[in-house]
């Protein structure tokens, strides 16, 4: 376990919660508010721009946040009492933090192939679409499915992180 001064301990709990709010809220508002009223209100091609001006600008807070909780969270556990090693999993607390980092290491997974992946993908035909070329609308609407459902998993994902949060709180 590190010794650290509460003030040092309180800033990285601050940044922790604060990259957690700026990640889930990310998630959040793209799940429940922005595709939602962008499907219904922008045709295609519109819809393919917004979505991805809106990735672009998201891309940097999802992995910049990721970076701040890896970082952050990493001092915690350190720091924490119940902190007994690496790998060491020996109170209720430690398996909480483990199945954690599993779950996270999920999310990492998805948004690895989303960022690398799936957006790439999304962004060719967007630049098809704007260059007047024809465009599989069976691809452009089986990738934007995929989009949509993994959003939606990263989403609950993301609660299962809180919930598992929740409970190394109380362990």
């Amino acid at each position: 376990m590190i010794s650290a001064p509460a003030w040092v301990l309180s800033i990285a709990y601050w940044l922790h919660m604060l990259a957690t709010v700026a990640w889930l809220g990310g998630l959040s508002a793209m799940a429940f508010l922005v595709l939602p009223a962008m499907r219904r209100s922008l045709n295609p091609e519109s819809s393919s721009l917004f979505l991805n001006q809106l990735q672009n600008r998201l891309n940097w807070v999802g992995w910049g946040s990721l970076m701040v909780l890896g970082a952050t969270g990493m001092f915690q556990m350190s720091s924490h009492p119940q902190y007994q090693g690496f790998l060491s999993i020996e109170n209720n607390w430690a398996t909480a933090i483990f199945i954690k980092h599993v779950v996270i290491s999920l999310m990492v997974v998805v948004s690895a192939y989303l960022t690398w992946g799936l957006m790439p993908a999304l962004n060719r035909l967007v630049l098809k679409r704007v260059a007047g070329k024809a465009v599989d609308a069976a691809l452009a609407a089986r990738l934007e499915k995929q989009e949509r459902r993994l959003l939606w998993i990263s989403l609950g994902l993301a609660m299962v992180v809180l919930a598992l949060t929740a409970w190394a709180r109380v362990a």
